[in-house]
């Protein structure tokens, strides 16, 4: 009775003891490299890093000669302060957010040329040498006014400088334009001076306006009343005509206590 249950033990064993032993080698060899999502795999093997970048999910390695570097593909944001100069040397606090992403098919290429920190390596400083350099076209007062012109020309050359090192940028704002509180008090004044003088522009040309239409209206009433007086002068009916016009229909009174009409009004009987 003992005998086969002795056999059966050692069958059951050496199963157990494969799986055992496969466990321990995964655990201390991990022949295994996962690639999540959004990320891509840099194969490295005795140091040289792989011709390819892997893509998401489980990938072989071997033991203690290759490993596998994961990198972040997905967009990134990042808000960000600088200090810039105008072109008129005037100091100028930028706020801003850049989208940006490594090219997914290129992630080895970055690791092998850059290395995991590439945002500080490559990124960043191109970021800011390209809006010191955009900024400085600027005067501040005009930089204000011609913000989004600015900023789409930042966009442009960032995307430019930038694709061949690997890194695509979607998307650059300037979200505040921020100058000392001097300059910010000398712009409004300017501002109100230039309204003001507008306003007082406007008023002259009304009263220029004004006058204009005045002298017009006394031309033409001078013209008329001196078409009227030749008219008058050259025709004795006209005359009697306008006196009608303005009689009340009074007669006139003398001293002699009579009225007497002051138009001939029988004319035709001379």
């Amino acid at each position: 009775m003992s005998a086969p249950f002795n056999f059966q033990n050692k069958d059951l064993a050496i199963p157990v003891l494969i799986v055992v032993l496969l466990v321990v080698f995964i655990i201390i060899c991990n022949p295994i490299a996962m690639v999540g999502v959004g990320e891509r795999g840099v194969k490295v093997t005795l140091g040289k890093v792989s011709p390819e970048s892997y893509g998401e999910g489980i990938h072989l390695i071997t033991p203690f000669i290759s490993k596998i570097k994961n990198m972040d593909v997905k967009t990134q944001k990042r808000f960000i302060e600088t200090s810039v100069y105008t072109k008129d040397i005037q100091q100028a606090k930028i706020t801003y957010v850049i989208n940006y992403n490594l090219q997914p098919d290129n992630a080895h290429k970055m690791y092998r040329e850059v290395g995991m920190h590439y945002e500080d390596t490559i990124l960043m400083p191109v970021v800011e040498g390209t809006i010191k350099d955009v900024i400085g076209k600027w005067n501040a007062q005009d930089l204000v006014a011609n913000r989004e012109i600015a900023t789409r020309e930042i966009l442009t050359k960032l995307q430019k400088h930038l694709v061949d090192n690997y890194i695509n940028v979607t998307d650059f704002q300037m979200t505040a334009i921020n100058y000392s509180a001097v300059f910010e008090r000398a712009i409004e004044s300017k501002v109100t001076a230039q309204q003001e003088a507008l306003k007082a522009k406007n008023k002259t040309v009304q009263i220029e306006e004004e006058a204009k239409q005045k002298l017009i209206s006394a031309e033409a009433e001078a013209k008329s009343m001196s078409i009227r007086a030749n008219a008058l002068s050259r025709n004795k009916a006209l005359v009697e005509y306008e006196a009608v016009q303005k009689w009340d229909g009074k007669l006139p009174e003398y001293m002699m206590g009579n009225s007497i009409p002051f138009i001939n009004l029988n004319s035709k009987n001379k």
